[in-house]
């Protein structure tokens, strides 16, 4: 059956994800068709796009109308735009928790019997309106660091098979690194997606290079268990995110914010690691970076344009040259 899976989602997945500083209609740009063809020349194969929704305290849902007559030209293009340079792209949902009561997407969750109901039932519309309007996408996935409500079993089975009826592609749930071994509904979906920020040095020293042999100790660690999850669940593994901030914390707090250079020596080991990591590991079919924009200048955080950065997705993802 693994074989059915890789070649629907594709077993080299070298994927960025194409974020946006606003809601998203920087992916309907001239900009974005030109970012692709920059990825594409670093190696990247796929690309990774965010649609928003935002989350209330009440449980509720919004989001933008989408017209099946008249589909955004944001959501639409980038699929155009990848296919015609021979990429593929993930649509990968993204609930909007700023401004809402909730610190980070994976805190959201509800007591109240009622205001669950809620927000299931609105999140299926956003989702459904989104699947309907991307046939075209090579996968979806149907939800993303939803830790506080994966519990919720039979809620996203009925979600799963609703989008199953009006989306006929590669399916995935994008889980927290400490969430995955916990999503008890992996085999209504295709593939395990891991937004893999995982501490590989929790003990790490603060702005030390570690050595690439502790990184990949670390990792080792790290890959046994998703091994454990790919053996025991018929699936496999890909990260639908994998970055690290530029701080001194890197390899023990991937998703912590900080003040460091884009592109410096600890942040540079560090993803350097993570792709020798999935380089070795067959039931790791590739991962998407986190993260470039349309249009990208250097700058700030996670950002993979950073000239050491993108040098090493060059040398381990870019096709050699033919002599």
């Amino acid at each position: 059956m693994w074989w059915m899976i890789a070649a629907a989602l594709g077993a080299d997945v070298r994927g960025m994800t194409v974020s946006c500083p606003t809601w998203g209609w920087e992916w309907g740009t001239d900009e974005m068709a030109q970012t692709l063809s920059e990825l594409q020349t670093d190696g990247i194969n796929w690309i990774s796009i965010h649609p928003y929704a935002r989350i209330r305290a009440d449980g509720t849902v919004s989001f933008r109308r989408l017209d099946p007559a008249d589909p955004p030209r944001w959501l639409t293009r980038p699929i155009e735009e990848a296919h015609a340079r021979g990429m593929k792209i993930l649509i990968k949902p993204h609930l909007a928790y700023w401004g809402s009561p909730f610190s980070w997407r994976g805190a959201i969750a509800f007591d109240d019997p009622g205001a669950r109901a809620r927000f299931f039932a609105s999140y299926r519309d956003w989702v459904l309106a989104i699947a309907a309007l991307v046939p075209g996408a090579d996968g979806l996935v149907v939800g993303t660091e939803l830790g506080g409500l994966s519990g919720h079993e039979t809620e996203w089975r009925s979600v799963i098979a609703s989008i199953r009826g009006v989306y006929r592609g590669p399916l995935t749930y994008a889980a927290n690194w400490d969430e995955v071994g916990r999503v008890a509904f992996w085999d209504a979906l295709d593939v395990i997606g891991v937004q893999a920020y995982f501490p590989i040095l929790p003990g790490a020293e603060p702005g030390v290079v570690p050595s690439d042999e502790a990184l990949d100790q670390g990792w080792d660690r790290v890959l046994a268990d998703l091994r454990a999850l790919h053996r025991a669940t018929g699936k496999h593994v890909v990260f639908t995110e994998l970055g690290y901030d530029a701080s001194d914390h890197a390899a023990r707090t991937p998703w912590a914010g900080g003040k460091g250079r884009p592109g410096s020596p600890l942040q540079l080991a560090c993803l350097r690691a993570s792709m020798r990591a999935i380089d070795r590991e067959p039931a790791v079919i590739g991962a998407f970076l986190w993260k470039w924009f349309p249009g990208e200048v250097q700058s700030g955080d996670f950002r993979m344009s950073a000239p050491p950065l993108r040098e090493a997705i060059r040398d381990a993802w870019r096709e050699p040259e033919p002599r």
